[in-house]
Formats: C-alpha cells, structure tokens, sequence
C-alpha cells in the first residue's frame, strides 16, 4: 500500500478518511483496480433471500463484506440496520421509506433485485443523492409463461378439476372448459412484460388486443384499443401489465368489471393495489366472469410461512399464487447479475446508467487523472461554483461531465492527479453540495 503525499488524515485513520458526508476514500496502487475505498469495509446488506448469484457476483469481484438476510424488514428494524450499510439490496417486500433514507448515513446505492421501485421513495432517494437500480428486463419471460400457463388452467377450469380431484371426486367433463386457440387476450399495459405475453398468445393462436396510455407499435397481429371499456368487452381473458401509481390504483373496479364480457377471466400478474379485489370477488360470485388469476395482492406477508388471507380464497376456477410471477431461477439469476453489475458500475467507474435518482451518466476513465463525484442540489449556479472554486485554486479539470434533474445535479470531474486531494477538499465546500466522493 502507498499513501499518496497528499492523505489528510491521522495515523489511527490510516485506512480510510471519514468525510463529511461520510463517505470513505482510499489511494490504491497503480496496478490495483479503481475502487472509492477498500471493499472489505464496503458494508452490504441484502434481503429477501436475494439469489446466490448475486453474493457471488460481489464475492468475485472483492466486496466480502455481504450480510444476507432472508425476509423483509420492517421501517424500525431496518433504520436499525441501515446506519453503517453503504449498499443495500431489496426485493418486492422491503419499503425503504424517507424515515429509513434519513438514518442511511453512508449509504450510496439501492440494488432493487426485481422489476419494480415502488417500494423505494424516489424523493427521498434522490434528495440524499442515493442511487437506486433495478432489473426491469430480467424476469420479463417468467412471468409472461406463467401468463400463459394460468389462461390454459382457467380457461379448462383447472382449479375446480384438481380440487375435486384432491377431494376423491371424479368430474370428467368437458363443460365450460375451451381452449386459447381462437380466444381474444385483451392486455392492459402493453410494455416488455405485455408484449412477451401478446408474442406467447399469438403463437397459441390467439387473437391479440391491447391498450396503453402511451402510443406503442403493435407486434406480430396485435390491434391496439382506444379505450379500456372497448378492451374488456372484447376479451376472453384479460390480463394486467400496469405499473403501481395513482392512476392505476383500482384500476380494475366494481363500474369497469360490469364492462368486462360475461364469463370472461381476469389475470393479475403486475401490481397488487391495481385491482379492487372485493369488487373481483363480487364478480365472480355473480358469474359475470368465470375465473381469475391473481399473484398480487393489497396486502401480502413479509415472510414465507406468514398467514395469508384474501377475499378470493375459496372461490371456484380461481387461481391464487404468493407472487411468484418472476420467481424462477433463471429469472433470478438473470437479476443478480443485472442489478450486481450496475452497483459495481457506479461504485468502480461513477456510472449511473439505468438509475432512478441520480441523472444518468456513462463516461469513459482518462488517463493520469483520479475522478471525484459530485451530487449537488440542480439550484443556478452549483457548477460556476464548482468550476470557479478550482481554477482559483489552480487545479486543471481534465475532462468535466454534468447532467441534472429535476431535484438534483451529478458532476463527474477528472483532475490532475497530483492536486486531486485538494480538489476533493474544496469541493466538499461548495454551496447546495449533497455528497462528494472521490472514486479513484
């Protein structure tokens, strides 16, 4: 190990500074990986039982610093967890909410091992210049086969088959059981998860109708609705691929479902709060349609073995799953690799690509040079001062990148090596700063 001339710190604090924004720097060698601080003091926390593959991913590249929990936190015990963790890993259960974010005194990044974000504050994310990542692509066919899978269950009523057949019942009978071929799917949200299924449904003949509140180009046969009433009241089966927000918020509803065809299917594979299950279990008592998948709900446990209920148990040709749609193992191997590689990105090169937070840059290393990261509020004026702070010290920026927000600005800056420590300094002092970090 050599310590540059320029290390400001005491003996005792040798093997890393503590900034004001709590952040650690460390001087590598030259012939040493580029890396913000020794990675075994990067603490990692995952939950959720985040794949193996992930652990893996961060064990080979040198972070051994990871702790792995099983299940969910609640909002105590994880602002009881989060105070010296700088990267955490999540899954669909953990909220990490503006209270949490306020105790995530080190914390740098937000790995959402899934598809979603939802269950992270964006808000609060950003304004403690926190980037979050996650996989939006990885599960997409698992959960578009099990699309699939369960309009072949229900459309041949499956559900009430097995059950009788558990029950020592033999019901051989071929009424109010069809097959795909011929049939329409209406999809509701026709985005990678929707167009996987439109492609799957084409291929088992079926005919293919969708409607998004965004222009998208129809593939294969696929014909586009003008109005999601005009949706259902074509639709055999009708299947949801619509992200959690207020506008899809009971989404599904009691005055909608009357518009649905009689005795078609409803599947929900994308968000819990997008449909009113009551009104759904009403609709299936009443025979206005004649079955339903369900793998999301309002409210779901925070752990496996938890008890569960729903107003749909029960219910006949009705297909409850404990939100498994983009749980398989390729699915997850596929999203410990994406999201571990984005983390190691933004740690090892201060690439933000594909981040929810923090404004999105991918850059290239120059050479003779160390680079600091700066986070900033997006107020007038942040990068005259950055760049006034500098030249009047003598401190020559090699390269410079910025891009912003609509809360927050990045600069990535590239300096001399020989002043970079006092670059880093100085810049720590500037107005409206969130964090600054120097990466190598």
């Amino acid at each position: 190990m050599v310590f540059s001339k320029h290390w400001i710190c005491s003996y005792k604090e040798r093997d890393y500074l503590v900034f004001s924004c709590k952040l650690h720097v460390f001087l590598f060698m030259p012939d040493q990986k580029p890396t913000s601080y020794p990675k075994d003091k990067i603490n990692i926390l995952f939950l959720e039982n985040i794949s193996d593959t992930a652990l893996k991913q961060f064990k080979e590249a040198g972070y051994t610093n990871v702790r792995k929990l099983t299940g969910a936190l609640s909002e105590p015990e994880l602002i009881n967890e989060i105070k010296n963790v700088h990267l955490l890993g999540i899954r669909s259960k953990t909220q990490v909410t503006r209270a949490v974010l306020q105790h995530a005194e080190k914390l740098q990044a937000i790995g959402c091992f899934c598809i979603g974000v939802n269950q992270v504050d964006l808000s609060a994310a950003t304004e403690h210049g926190v980037v979050v990542f996650n996989a939006p692509y990885s599960n997409t066919r698992s959960v578009a086969e099990l699309v699939i899978g369960a309009s072949v269950m229900l459309i041949r009523r499956i559900p009430d088959k097995n059950r009788s057949a558990h029950d020592g019942v033999w019901n051989k009978d071929a009424k109010g059981s069809f097959e795909l071929r011929g049939k329409t799917l209406g999809i509701i949200g026709y985005g990678n998860i929707g167009t996987q299924v439109s492609i799957l449904a084409e291929a088992m003949g079926m005919k293919v109708r969708y409607y998004d509140v965004v222009t998208k180009m129809p593939l294969g046969n696929a014909e586009a609705c003008d109005s999601l009433k005009e949706l259902v009241s074509c639709s055999d089966i009708v299947s949801l691929h619509v992200p959690e927000t207020a506008q899809t918020r009971n989404l599904i509803n009691k005055d909608l479902l009357k518009q649905f065809r009689k005795g078609s299917i409803l599947l929900n594979y994308a968000r819990g709060e997008v449909v009113d299950i009551e009104a759904l279990a009403e609709a299936l008592q009443s025979g206005q349609l004649s079955g339903a998948g369900v793998d999301v709900f309002p409210w779901e446990p925070e752990k496996n073995g938890d008890r569960f209920t729903s107003p749909l148990q029960g219910l006949p040709n009705v297909l409850l799953t404990p939100h498994i749609g983009g749980s398989t193992e390729e699915a997850q191997q596929n999203i410990g690799v994406d999201v571990s590689q984005k983390l190691f990105q933004y740690l090892e090169m201060g690439m933000t690509t594909a981040s929810h937070t923090v404004p999105e840059l991918n850059l290239p290393p120059q050479e003779g040079t160390h680079r600091i990261l700066h986070i900033h509020k997006n107020v007038p004026g942040v990068l005259s001062s950055i760049n006034n702070t500098l030249s009047s010290n003598d401190i020559n920026i090699v390269a410079q990148y910025l891009k912003t927000n609509d809360a927050i600005g990045y600069v990535v800056l590239d300096v001399d090596k020989r002043i970079s420590t006092n670059a880093f300094q100085l810049l720590k002092n500037v107005k409206d700063t969130i964090k600054v970090r120097m990466l190598y």
